[in-house]
């Protein structure tokens, strides 16, 4: 059941983060706009964009699962403290992702490299 669960979640999130992130990389005004508001430049969208896009794909590769699910964890908690602090409405779609990715990520820590030490967790 968990296995089935833990797909269905991998599903979800590459299908949510392959559209935000490619929104960001296409530029979307609706993604250029938030990120004018945001205030920290273009580059932001595109890297943010990038990160989503190649989270999601790497969700797939067994090795980087953990280390995938990890950055769109932290992709998401920016996402939080941005819509938060600086554009509101409602950051709930970020937590409901970034619980998600995190559940992935706390499922495959195994695999998350140690930064630094050359090991695995």
């Amino acid at each position: 059941m968990k296995r089935y669960l833990t797909l269905g979640i991998k599903a979800f999130l590459t299908l949510a983060f392959l559209a935000a992130g490619g929104a960001k990389l296409a530029g979307a005004e609706m993604m250029v706009q938030t990120f004018d508001a945001v205030g920290l430049g273009q580059w932001f969208r595109y890297v943010t964009g990038a990160i989503e896009v190649a989270g999601a794909i790497l969700l797939w590769v067994p090795s980087a699962i953990g280390l995938a699910a990890g950055l769109l964890t932290a992709t998401m908690v920016g996402a939080v403290l941005a819509h938060t602090f600086i554009l509101g409405p409602s950051a709930v779609p970020a937590v409901f992702l970034g619980v998600l990715s995190g559940y992935i990520a706390w499922t495959n820590r195994k695999d998350i490299p140690m930064i630094g030490t050359g090991l695995s967790a």
